[in-house]
């Protein structure tokens, strides 16, 4: 069945259907990364975006339950140059084109994605659509333009817990309380694994509830959305600043930076893959990140990039903070350790799913200034 893609610009993209036999809208992106279709579709992340993949085949080794970073499917629908259903693929549970069909999830395949991402490139992420080709392209423009914009939404709400969770109660490790804006199975087990007392708590918590668990770490995750658009997240950030460590990973680490008084920024098109350098300006050590974030933190007067690898520093309210890791595709602020309270962040995902394991040795880094801290 043809279908196509539908820019806020006007620009088209006619293909097959792939997916389920509906239509979607939301924030055009890409991800370059060759690998981790399932993982980045099921990040909470991607919540209201329609990923573009670079990488020219998908699906070729189907899906599995233990590729799945949350319980359910986020982004609103997938475009392809190929996607192909290998159901028979080893270790699979099952065909790609199938699940995402199940998941009712609208995919278009079959189109020129060096041409489409060029074009974001060039113009920026933008509002679009997936469309049935009976769908009239009048119609289409119609739902793309009631989308709302990606700057200054709050989707945080959308995918944080009701409830508190407290996951293994009886382990004896650092009580590390996170408030759940979005995040991923796999930071999840990577704190676990290195003995971390893990809680989740809805992003609406106060500082007063985060506080009243008497948490050893408060651990900001990552999420979708605007972090301009969560000032009562930052509030409660705030609030914890200065009493426990507090530590973030991508929209965490936005949302430290806005509590200690730095603002943010929206990329031109974003981070979305498996293949970012990062320096590390302590060590000198060169990690290749995964990542996956639409908003930056503004360097120093209100610089979007940083020209020299040196440590610089900002002022803050809550005292000093020193760049400590840096992009080296664009120079974008990559990571901030706070010198006069106990904190710190990194904009990529060190959990590596998907992606390079280089930087997984932060979790290691965070739990050692946890028991520092202590």
């Amino acid at each position: 069945m043809s279908t196509y893609l539908l820019l806020e610009d006007g620009t088209r993209f006619d293909g097959e259907s792939a997916g389920a036999d509906t239509f979607a809208t939301g924030e055009v992106v890409f991800n370059t990364a060759m690998s981790g279709y399932q993982e980045s579709v099921s990040d909470p992340s991607y919540r209201g975006q329609i990923i573009v993949f670079t990488y020219p085949l998908i699906g070729n080794y189907g899906v599995s339950r233990d590729a799945m970073e949350s319980d359910s499917v986020h982004a609103r629908a997938v475009v392809m140059r190929e996607g192909v259903n290998r159901e028979d693929a080893p270790g699979a549970e099952g065909g790609w084109l199938t699940w995402l069909s199940d998941c009712r999830v609208p995919a278009l395949s079959g189109i020129d994605t060096r041409a489409l991402v060029r074009h974001i490139r060039d113009k920026g992420a933008m509002r679009g659509g997936v469309f049935p080709g009976s769908m009239p392209e009048s119609e289409a423009m119609e739902r793309v333009m009631a989308e709302p914009e990606m700057a200054g939404a709050d989707l945080a709400r959308e995918v944080t817990p009701r409830e508190p969770l407290i996951l293994d109660p009886d382990n004896p490790g650092p009580r590390v309380v996170a408030l759940d804006t979005g995040i991923k199975d796999s930071i999840m087990a990577n704190l676990r694994q290195r003995g971390a007392r893990l809680e989740l708590h809805p992003c609406t918590a106060s500082a007063e509830d985060l506080l009243a668990r008497d948490p050893d770490a408060v651990f900001l995750a990552n999420g979708p959305g605007d972090p301009a658009a969560l000032d009562y997240v930052v509030d409660a950030v705030r609030g914890c600043v200065g009493k426990v460590p507090v530590f973030g990973i991508c929209l965490g680490h936005q949302l430290l930076c806005r509590a200690v008084g730095l603002e943010t920024f929206k990329l031109p098109f974003g981070h979305r893959g498996a293949n970012h350098p990062v320096k590390d300006l302590e060590t000198g050590r060169i990690d290749i990140t995964s990542q996956n974030h639409g908003f930056a933190v503004l360097g120093p007067s209100g610089a979007k990039t940083i020209d020299a690898d040196e440590p610089v520093r900002w002022e803050t309210d809550f005292g000093e903070a020193e760049l400590s890791q840096l992009n080296l595709y664009d120079r974008t602020v990559e990571g901030l350790v706070l010198r006069d309270v106990p904190g710190a962040t990194v904009q990529y995902h060190p959990e590596a799913g998907p992606g390079p394991h280089d930087a997984t040795h932060l979790f290691d880094r965070f739990m050692e200034m946890i028991r520092a801290a202590a």
